[in-house]
């Protein structure tokens, strides 16, 4: 088994290194590592009704899609992530959270798995748990929050749920709890990173340290650039989703937007409101079908048709800030 710690924070990177060991090794792979702050989404969910956009954008958190299922999940670098890669088996979720489970009992926490997929503290979660097949292949994947920033965690996943209709995976929140807190003994993310590494170690056959080469580097880091920091990836190949939003103007008066979004771009627009028209708004609803659902995307699109010509006294922040 080769045996990794990636020492980069990137979270583009290390989800591109994820599906590489997956894609290019044929041995078993365990690894360790650690995300700066950042919201990383499941396969199948739509990125949009996960995350508090404006939250996300003020504290510049990178928003991921990973190639697993599975609900939303906040990294920071309070927070352990651990991969397994292995021949597929009966991909039981219990067999590779059982060495997480023995060094946190041996360390005095009593630790559990719980449900579905989730590790838990006293009925806390601590670790979502969450797997993908590819060619007989196995790899599995889990947070551990250590000393995770929970403001952080609370305010990047915060969405209101009546703004959105789809059918996407939705992430079931629960209570959560740091590892940090219920040990008998202080200790540091990093310690604690080096206990479970010599546990798998030490009780892994053939187990061995492995450095991803430069030829690996230059391969992922290629996988991250056309893939995983990338607007399509991390947002376009959400589920088709409708949204709707009632917003208040400092001098335009009430925008009521409901939209229709498919494949990551605005397939119907309607806009009601007490707004005063100067145009004819279903020229400025067509205008924006089209239109990649992202800020800067329909920003554009605002000043190529100039919000001004269709309605009085509304600022173009106003209008994005009632599309999201």
């Amino acid at each position: 088994m080769r045996c990794i710690f990636n020492p980069n924070t990137d979270p583009y990177f290390n989800l591109a290194t994820e599906e590489y060991a997956l894609t290019h090794f044929d041995d078993d792979v365990f690894m360790l590592w650690r995300n700066d702050k950042a919201v990383i989404v499941g396969k199948f969910q739509n990125t949009a009704a996960e995350i508090d956009i404006d939250y996300v954008k003020e504290k510049g958190i990178k928003v991921v899609r990973r190639m697993t299922g599975g609900g939303a999940v906040f990294h920071d670098l309070g927070n352990l992530n651990f991969t397994f890669i292995a021949a597929r088996g009966d991909g039981d979720f219990h067999t590779f959270t059982e060495p997480i489970l023995h060094v946190l009992n041996e360390m005095g926490v009593p630790a559990q798995f719980e449900g579905r997929n989730d590790l838990t503290i006293h009925g806390q979660k601590f670790s979502g748990n969450a797997q993908c097949v590819y060619r007989g292949r196995i790899l599995h994947h889990g947070t551990l929050l250590f000393s995770s920033e929970m403001s952080d965690l609370a305010g990047a996943l915060k969405v209101n749920p009546l703004k959105f209709q789809d059918k996407a995976v939705k992430s079931v929140r629960k209570r959560v709890t740091n590892i940090s807190e219920h040990l008998p003994h202080p200790m540091d993310v990093l310690e604690f990173k080096d206990k479970l590494m010599a546990y798998v170690v030490e009780h892994t056959a053939d187990a061995h340290a492995y450095s991803f080469s430069d030829a690996d580097l230059n391969t992922i880091e290629r996988l991250r650039d056309e893939k995983y920091s990338t607007w399509e990836w991390n947002f376009g190949t959400s589920p088709k989703f409708s949204f709707s939003k009632y917003t208040h103007t400092a001098m335009g008066g009430n925008l009521e937007v409901h939209l229709t979004i498919d494949q990551g771009r605005i397939a119907q627009f309607k806009l009601y409101g007490d707004f005063f028209a100067l145009g004819d708004v279903e020229e400025l609803e067509r205008a924006l079908v089209g239109t990649a659902y992202r800020d800067d995307a329909v920003r554009q699109t605002l000043r190529e048709i100039g919000l001004p010509h269709y309605l009085r006294n509304v600022t173009d922040d106003e209008f994005v800030q009632a599309m999201f």
